[in-house]
């Protein structure tokens, strides 16, 4: 398998040093010691930018020497793509600094601009390099009328190889997955789907060994319904040569909590990932665990935990992520160094820089997921299948939080009464 070049813009080292007239001359009784500050940063000129992005901006007492304290903000990703339509020209990175408060009050904004800070960066000089450092310092901050304080920060954009792989169809409806490469699509694996509701949901056998078994139990749940439920869905990964190298299986079944016919976030469905141990197809190693839920609230929201696991007790689970999508619109599951740090799981080396990416459209739409791995991440096919199987449990989990009032396609019920056609 041979990667994407993608690129990475990352903005570390954020800080703010405040002339001490504009401290005291605060308008609005907002008091940047007080009151964090904090800056939203955005590319331009870049065909369909990224999502912008807010980060604290810590305040530094020093008037020359570097901050005593920084903030980090997540990277920009550069699709090649992205890369090529440029032909040469800059990406121009903003970054708009603010004091006060995040957000609005009864309607008003609670925060004021101090100025802001656009650099250019040109993506071409990263060929050839391990990386290339476009700005590291203080920089003045533009007002509108004269410059009212410094901002401290380090840009530097990197190559950031990807694999990319597309499912051909969803999830639930057994596909293939491909291997993008431009506009070359390559097999690479291929999906067989279960929903099997009188299963234990326990089709395969895992490894066998005492330690495992003392604390596999704990994640398989016994709970049943006489009622409603959704249980017994396996997603299994195979290579070409049909062997099953990953799979998806849920292991505690969605659920509605009394008196609702929504999945609650105190009683969340869970899969586990699984990878194939050994030279037999039948034993299997847990690598990670999935739950989800729908969220209340303003915004009808899918929530989701991610965490590693291994077979060295139950303690071992490392939570890596934990985050909220709109079950209307979809969004990006998405492990990112910047979002959960360096985590280390039991020998396995710290989370460090993009992880994966996968693509989840909204409620019921048709989604065929993108997903995007790390290529630090992937050392043989088994570990790309696993953010394949970990991708399909997360679009899988929008149908399993469908509203227990509708309906499911045929696809995903074992009993043909509860499908819609």
């Amino acid at each position: 398998m041979d990667p994407s070049p993608f690129l990475r813009i990352t903005v570390d080292s954020l800080a703010l040093h405040l002339p001490q007239a504009a401290r005291a001359s605060n308008s609005g009784g907002v008091h940047p010691t007080a009151t964090p500050c904090f800056c939203k940063l955005r590319l331009t000129n870049l065909p369909a930018p990224p999502p912008p992005q807010t980060a604290l901006l810590p305040l530094s007492s020093s008037d020359g020497s570097p901050p005593e304290s920084t903030s980090s903000a997540a990277g920009f990703d550069l699709h090649p793509l992205q890369c090529r339509r440029l032909g040469g020209r800059p990406v121009v990175l903003q970054v708009k600094v603010y004091t006060g408060r995040m957000g609005r009050t009864c309607g008003v904004r609670s925060s004021k601009r101090l100025g802001r800070v656009r650099l250019s960066v040109v993506v071409d000089r990263v060929e050839g390099r391990s990386s290339c450092v476009v700005q590291s310092g203080w920089v003045m901050l533009g007002g509108d009328t004269k410059p009212v304080a410094r901002l401290h920060l380090v840009v530097r954009v990197e190559p950031d190889p990807r694999f990319v792989f597309q499912f051909g169809g969803e999830p639930e409806c057994s596909p293939v997955v491909y291997q993008l490469q431009g506009s070359v699509r390559q097999p690479i694996f291929s999906c067989k789907f279960s929903a099997d509701r009188n299963s234990r949901s326990r089709p395969m056998q895992l490894d066998s060994s005492k330690s495992t078994r003392g604390w596999i139990n704990s994640f398989y749940s016994d709970r049943e319904r006489n009622g409603r439920e959704r249980k017994g869905w396996i997603i299994m990964i195979h290579d070409l040569s049909g062997s099953p190298i990953a799979a998806a299986s849920m292991i505690t079944p969605f659920v509605p909590s009394p008196g609702s016919d929504r999945v609650s976030r105190s009683n969340p469905g869970a899969w586990l990932i699984l990878r194939a141990h050994g030279i037999s197809d039948s034993n299997w190693k847990p690598w990670g665990r999935l739950e989800a839920w729908r969220e209340r609230g303003p915004v009808d929201g899918l929530g989701y935990r991610f965490e590693l696991v291994s077979d060295a007790g139950t303690n071992s689970r490392v939570p890596i992520i934990e985050s909220t999508m709109s079950m209307r619109k979809g969004g990006s599951f998405c492990i990112d160094s910047s979002m959960v740090g360096d985590s280390s799981a039991n020998g396995r080396a710290p989370l460090r820089g993009f992880v994966m990416s996968s693509t989840v459209e909204g409620e019921g739409k048709v989604s065929k997921p993108e997903v995007q791995v790390g290529v630090q991440h992937v050392t043989c096919m088994a570990d790309a299948a696993l953010f394949i199987a970990l991708s399909a449990a997360i679009d899988l989990s929008v149908d399993a939080c469908r509203l227990f009032s509708h309906k499911l396609r045929k696809e995903l019920c074992h009993d043909q009464q509860e499908y819609i056609s």
